[in-house]
């Protein structure tokens, strides 16, 4: 029998398809136990009432979170107009009322919300307002203060209007609130309204078609194929590059000469920040970001 203490650690992706009814992080719950660590964390919050992809990562993978959250995202949902809630989702209470826009009206106000937008977060979120949940003071009767911020809305669609219902396809970035944009639109059109149902179609290049609902899903191995699907440009390194990064060694001479190869039809801006995944003899070296015109390690997944 395999000694717990000294067998190699479970590592990798897990693709779950979240239940509406659960908090992301009770979602995780039965995975925990299915794979026997504490050592799994999901990479973006659906809200309780939602379902759809969460991205799961389990053991020295959860170091790679931070390029995990960032990845664009697709959502499918359904907007009730006429009455918007405190929480701007079906669990929260009436605070305002407003008539039915028209389909014309409605399909004008969308374009409104393409591109890059400024946008205030919901009062019931995780956004922090000097210290504390923005969720928290909302609770306690007191009115955080939610300031716009800029989030990118690639396309907005809407997919049916039965009216008080319109159903919404909305692929962003990272970061935006599908409730904050319900919300939005409603009074775009002189309305009011509240988020009715929301589903999480895709991360990046992960697909909930691909998920599971059972925690019993075999984990995917942290290599080219999963890295791929986060749209990260790469680096080919040469074969004693693996070991080089293991050990520290600065990336200049490592990475002396190359320009990390991009996704079809995706560049930086110049001058802009971004990231890179670094390939060693085929294998998944690490993550290395580019900051102030130089790399720098991100994080080494590869180990000895």
């Amino acid at each position: 029998m395999t000694d717990p203490r000294t067998a190699p650690e479970k590592s990798g992706l897990l693709l779950l398809d979240k239940k509406p009814g659960l908090t992301s992080f009770e979602s995780l719950k039965a995975l925990k136990k299915a794979l026997g660590t504490s050592r799994v964390g999901h990479t973006g919050t659906l809200d309780k009432f939602a379902s759809g992809l969460l991205l799961v990562l389990v053991g020295r993978a959860l170091k790679l979170a931070p390029w995990f959250t960032r990845c664009p995202k697709e959502y499918e949902g359904t907007v009730r107009f006429g009455a918007e809630t405190d929480t701007l989702d079906p669990e929260g209470a009436i605070v305002a009322q407003g008539p039915l826009p028209s389909r014309e009206a409605l399909e004008e106000a969308l374009s409104l919300f393409r591109g890059d937008i400024l946008q205030a977060p919901p009062a019931y979120s995780a956004i922090h307002v000097e210290g504390r949940r923005a969720s928290e003071l909302a609770r306690a009767g007191e009115a955080p203060e939610m300031k716009k911020r800029p989030v990118s809305v690639y396309s907005l669609e809407l997919l049916l209007w039965e009216p008080p219902l319109a159903g919404i396809r909305v692929s962003c970035s990272s970061g935006t609130y599908i409730r904050s944009l319900a919300r939005d639109i409603a009074l775009a059109v002189g309305s009011r309204a509240h988020l009715a149902s929301l589903r999480r179609k895709r991360v990046a290049g992960f697909s909930v078609e691909d998920a599971s609902g059972s925690p019993g899903a075999a984990l995917l191995p942290i290599d080219g194929g999963v890295v791929g699907r986060l749209g990260l440009p790469r680096f080919e390194a040469g074969p004693d590059a693996l070991d080089k990064m293991i050990r520290g060694r600065p990336l200049g001479p490592l990475l002396a000469g190359q320009m990390p190869l991009y996704p079809a039809g995706e560049e930086p801006s110049p001058g802009e920040d971004f990231a890179a995944a670094v390939f060693s003899g085929g294998i998944f070296a690490g993550i290395v970001e580019k900051q102030d015109g130089r790399w720098r390690y991100g994080y080494v997944y590869a180990h000895p």
